[in-house]
């Protein structure tokens, strides 16, 4: 188990990374803290690198790409990839961690806490400088610290795999119990959906205008007669779907011209997501053809789409998964296989030809003000890592 000073020494990075300002698409200054820590305890400079995924991203003038680390081996074995992501979402943004019990809990009333995913950028980084500081023997090693993770995997997605150095073994950091090893995930699919209607005046002339806000407001009501809204459980129609940003109509005396959603579909099969994008489009177009002016005008819509991430599931045997469940045991903590309701980093490792299993690191409550770190959980977390770093369950 951890000394007390190894402790005290988590502590304080989780801490000090908690604060670091760092959305998706401005991860810069989250990479520099990294970089700093490894060339502290003799990293070489060229062994730390990034790769152009941010350059491939939605983000406008992203800051940095995944920052991708090559550690030799000092002794033979299977190169091991540790990663976690760098970003956080904004209500994070100004996160000032306190200790409350034996939880971080943030300071402020009105912000997140940054442990999602601040805090397994702690685990892998805290694991890997103290092998490299005690000069624990360990096979060669691969950290992939991943951008733009809140937004669609973006920094995943596009990964340039070459730089990894073909790892045989993955393991991800980002989520709470520990003993948890996540095998698989959901996919999602986002899409935007612009509607454009005939702007007339709402006073003067409303018959002669085409409302794309009445447009939207029907095909939203249709979706939820259907039971499309939110979770979605009809027969082998499983999932969920959300419509989280609408923006349009310029003033309350102008029939609206215009407007623009922002929407989502999760389900964990692939086809499942495909008949709910469907079922989105049908309840659109329908919608349009029902709303129409005194020159029987309707509105167009338009739809733009993506699968962010398909859904995967790997085997329990996957050598990942039993390398994980060995350090578990070997603690004394019984392992237990989950499949996650969100999107992973996993998501695109597993599309990029790399297995990899999720572990937790104390997270709780992610993305809400009432987040935490459970402590104890991430000193664990970190404790796994870093035998997981070490390799000492192969030569055992």
């Amino acid at each position: 188990m951890l000394t007390p000073s190894q402790k005290d020494r988590a502590l304080r990075l989780v801490q000090d990374l908690m604060a670091i300002p760092g959305v998706s698409g401005e991860e810069a200054e989250v990479a520099a803290r990294v970089r700093r820590e490894l060339l502290a305890v003799g990293v070489q400079d060229e062994a730390i690198t990034h790769d152009s995924a941010h350059k491939h991203c939605p983000v406008p003038h992203s800051t940095t790409g995944n920052l991708i680390v090559s550690l030799p081996g000092s002794r033979p074995g299977q190169r091991r990839l540790l990663m976690a992501h760098m970003d956080t979402v904004p209500i994070c943004v100004g996160s000032r961690p306190k200790l409350q019990d034996d939880m971080l809990v943030p300071q402020d009333a009105h912000t997140g806490l940054g442990a999602d995913d601040r805090a397994g950028v702690a685990t892998v980084l805290f694991a890997v400088t103290e092998l490299l500081a005690q000069k624990i023997p360990h096979g060669p090693l691969t950290l992939l610290f991943s951008v733009q993770e809140e937004i669609g995997l973006q920094g995943a997605r596009n990964l340039e795999v070459d730089k990894l150095g073909n790892p045989e073994l993955a393991f991800n950091w980002d989520g709470g119990d520990p003993a948890k090893l996540t095998i698989g995930a959901i996919g999602g699919y986002r899409m935007t959906i612009d509607i454009h209607g005939v702007a007339s005046h709402a006073g003067v002339a409303p018959e002669k205008g085409v409302s794309a806000i009445t447009v939207a407001g029907l095909a939203i009501s249709k979706l939820h007669a259907q039971g499309l809204l939110g979770k979605i459980s009809q027969g082998e129609l499983n999932g969920t779907s959300n419509i989280g940003v609408i923006h349009g109509g310029n003033a309350t005396n102008v029939v609206a011209d215009h407007v623009q959603l922002r929407a989502e579909v999760r389900s964990h099969q692939k086809e499942t997501i495909e008949k709910l994008v469907d079922h989105f489009h049908q309840a659109f177009q329908q919608a349009a053809a029902e709303v129409q002016n005194n020159s029987n005008q309707m509105a167009k819509v338009e739809f733009d789409g993506d699968l962010n991430y398909e859904p995967f599931v790997i085997s329990a045997e996957t050598p990942s998964v039993q390398v994980a469940s060995k350090v578990l045991n070997g603690l004394g903590i019984s392992p237990f296989h989950a499949i996650a309701n969100g999107g992973l980093d996993a998501n695109w490792l597993y599309r990029h030809g790399i297995p990899a299993v999720s572990l937790g690191c104390g997270q709780h409550n992610q993305h809400m003000t009432s987040e935490m770190l459970d402590i104890q959980q991430f000193y664990t977390a970190c404790e796994v890592a870093l035998q997981i770093a070490s390799g000492k369950d192969a030569v055992e």
